[in-house]
């Protein structure tokens, strides 16, 4: 069994072939698959233009066990537990030889998630999959294509221990965000609409929250938090012009933004040049993951600083999909659901 996605809010669970391997290849039984905000953008759109067509299986947060290896495969085995990353760069390309393999001219991506099996990729599998600690669950395996992204994003700004960091945005990523900032080290703002998102901040570690139902302009209140210096590193995961805005207007003279959440096609934004010249504030966006930052999310988990019960909340089957991700589409913020195939 496998969701295939035929078109916008076009999804059936329905039987489907054993997916067939090659001999580079892998094919693995899933075991937990995540729910993702790209998902549901999917669900919601009908097609990814860069990561999926319809009809197709989608899902790509995932661990599981092999259950068949090509011929050509040595660093694994049928048994094994692994996670695999939803993509792989080609390391040859301009990109990829200057350490921007997340801009890969020829990224391979491979969804397929919300199935029963799923076929890794040969370059996939020798690039970037792993195999998940003894201590590590399934769950927990899961987490690392999102938190790699995140450690990407954040390692992005220069946060150095005692920064204080402002994450706009308290969804599952922007949780994720405060929680990997205080593994850092960091002093975190978190700024968020809903009290439940407030309030998980908070339990994540958060120094601070701010709800922007009581507050109309955030950037003010980090001023005066800060003593009218702002904060040195402000993330913005929401993927609005004005919270892109907000970043800007919130972070210190020589201070770092991150626009992470990515605007509704064709979305513009004009920033003040005189600000951004003579504060000398650094912009950048951040855009999907390296293997070295899947390697290093892995390391996070394993190490415990990271775990699934702050980030899912609920198990589903399968074949309750379809209302999982009608749900998903309108509870903005929801936490991650672990679907079981």
């Amino acid at each position: 069994m496998a969701a295939v996605l035929y078109g916008k809010e076009q999804l059936r669970v329905e039987p489907v072939a054993v997916p067939a391997i090659g001999p580079e290849d892998l094919l693995v039984r899933v075991k937990v698959a995540l729910t993702c905000g790209t998902d549901v953008k999917v669900f919601r759109r009908g097609y990814h233009a860069r990561m999926i067509v319809p009809p197709a299986v989608f899902g790509h947060e995932l661990a599981g066990d092999i259950v068949a290896a090509g011929e050509r495969v040595q660093r694994f085995r049928p048994g094994q537990r692994v996670v695999a990353a939803n993509s792989a760069p080609c390391e040859a390309c301009y990109y990829c030889r200057r350490d921007q393999q997340n801009l890969c001219e020829d990224l391979l991506f491979n969804n397929g998630a919300y199935a029963e099996y799923i076929r890794i990729p040969g370059r996939i599998v020798d690039r970037n999959t792993y195999a998940i600690p003894d201590h590590v669950s399934y769950h927990d395996a899961a987490l690392v294509e999102p938190l790699a992204c995140v450690m990407r994003g954040l390692e992005e700004t220069g946060v150095r221990p005692g920064d204080t960091v402002t994450i706009i945005g308290l969804g599952p990523i922007g949780l994720m965000f405060v929680r990997l900032a205080k593994v850092y080290g960091a002093r975190v703002f978190a700024i968020g609409r809903r009290k439940t998102q407030l309030d998980r901040a908070t339990a994540m570690g958060a120094d601070a929250v701010l709800s922007t139902a009581e507050h109309a302009y955030p950037p003010e209140v980090i001023r005066n938090w800060t003593g009218g210096r702002g904060a040195d590193i402000a993330i913005e995961a929401v993927g609005q012009p004005e919270t892109w805005h907000w970043a800007v207007d919130m972070v210190r003279r020589g201070g770092a933004v991150n626009f992470f959440g990515g605007c509704p096609n064709d979305s513009k934004v004009s920033f003040d040049t005189a600000l951004l010249h003579y504060s000398e504030i650094t912009c950048r966006a951040s855009f999907h993951h390296t293997p070295a930052h899947v390697r290093k999310a892995l390391d996070v988990v394993a190490s415990g600083a990271i775990t699934a019960q702050d980030f899912v909340n609920r198990e589903e089957p399968l074949t309750n999909l379809l209302e999982v991700m009608r749900h998903l589409m309108s509870h903005n913020g929801h936490l991650k659901t672990a679907i079981i195939p």
